[in-house]
């Protein structure tokens, strides 16, 4: 007996969360159709123009802005930004430099730390 092989596909939803893009700033062939594991793989190895432009310019998804500013996405929560911002805001907030943005990249900073921390007691307790 031999196996069939189906082709797996998913979401545009999750197909752009893997590309990092905004689902609803895609074209509407993307937004309306299913992406085959195959067709991710091309689209990350030889993005189309769109894709690119979407990946310089934005509009960018959450996890997108908050790495970009340096913050974590429940900070960008806080702060009420909630709405997927462009290159050119994010460029904006960064000059701004607002109190709220100082504050979460503080805090990203100590949470990056105490990983590391944990992280390496952890290592030196399994040695």
């Amino acid at each position: 007996m031999t196996s069939h092989q189906s082709t797996q596909t998913m979401k545009p939803a999750t197909a752009a969360k893997k590309l990092g893009v905004y689902l609803e700033a895609t074209p509407a062939e993307f937004r309306e159709g299913v992406v085959s594991r195959a067709e991710l793989t091309e689209l990350q190895a030889n993005p189309p123009q769109w894709l690119q432009d979407l990946r310089v310019n934005g509009p960018h998804p959450r996890p997108v802005v908050a790495a970009k500013l340096g913050v974590s996405i429940a900070g960008l929560a806080r702060a009420g930004v909630t709405e997927p911002l462009t290159t050119e805001q994010i460029e904006a907030l960064k000059q701004e430099g607002p109190e709220w943005l100082e504050r979460e990249r503080t805090t990203q900073a100590e949470v990056r730390k105490e990983a590391v921390r944990i992280k390496k007691k952890n290592a030196e307790r399994q040695a």
